[in-house]
């Protein structure tokens, strides 16, 4: 079985499931849409009317309350369970979102320069090239698009257990090659899933490589002081799972500088 497979049916059960990664948007989330989407204030003031690409990111989120703030919306995900959240939620509440179910790593069906944002969950570990991910979102971005996305940082999946001490053991070499092995802590592992380590060359190298600009970076706070040994909030006190960036797509017009240059180098 492919690691397309095998991702595949282990969303469809986790969507079956009811799991909290496929919660879908609530009222009180969706009346103030933005808010919800952005505490960092990375969004434009206004998605009105803009294209944008939920992208591996099914389950009747991000996709709901992108189209309650009024933007043109279209879901790729690999799910099919996942997605009939989307469709789902978007005839309740009578809004128009297209789903597409393929694969993060190609776009094909997706013409170059149509959206305006690609909005992008963790996801990118469950695909074995990183590069060809940010590729096919460079192409399809227009010049100037926003790219906003979450990975699963390297250290975090490089551990395995803990041990007598209750340390953490990096059990799993940075430079693997191919899936990840199982480990006894699957804390920010998901059930029967193949998942791959992107390293930081991987993460934002090749974002830059494609044709970004990288604007922000943050790492969401996963620690929690009074969670038992053993919780992934406690895990969360010694290694950072996540990292979020917000991504410019540079102009293609020959000759012109990055749009956000001077933005971010003169002082």
């Amino acid at each position: 079985m492919s690691h397309l497979d095998e991702n595949r049916a282990a969303w469809n059960r986790l969507a079956d499931s009811g799991s909290q990664f496929a919660t879908v948007a609530t009222d009180d989330e969706c009346r103030e849409p933005l808010k919800t989407l952005d505490s960092r204030n990375w969004l434009p003031a206004s998605v009105h009317g803009l294209d944008v690409l939920c992208l591996a990111s099914g389950g009747g989120w991000q996709s709901i309350l992108y189209a309650v703030a009024g933007a043109r919306v279209t879901v790729v995900d690999l799910s099919s369970s996942m997605l009939a959240l989307d469709r789902r939620e978007s005839a309740r509440r009578g809004l128009n979102v297209r789903t597409i179910e393929a694969s993060m790593d190609d776009l094909s069906m997706l013409g170059d320069q149509t959206f305006d944002i690609v909005h992008q969950p963790v996801s990118t570990c469950y695909v074995p090239s990183i590069a060809k991910v940010y590729a096919e979102i460079a192409r399809v971005l227009r010049d100037d698009g926003l790219y906003i996305s979450q990975h699963k940082q390297p250290t975090s999946l490089q551990v395995t257990r803990r041990d007598a001490q209750n340390k953490y053991v990096v059990g799993i070499e940075y430079y693997i090659e191919g899936p990840l092995p199982t480990a006894p802590d699957d804390s920010y592992r998901e059930a029967n899933a193949t998942e791959y380590l992107h390293r930081w060359d991987n993460l934002v190298g090749d974002l830059c490589r494609a044709g970004f600009v990288i604007e922000d970076l943050r790492e969401p706070l996963r620690a929690d002081y009074s969670a038992p040994v053993g919780h992934f909030r406690y895990r969360g006190r010694f290694t950072p799972p996540y990292v979020r960036l917000k991504a410019r797509r540079v102009s293609r017009t020959p000759g012109s500088d990055p749009p956000t240059a001077n933005k971010i180098w003169t002082p």
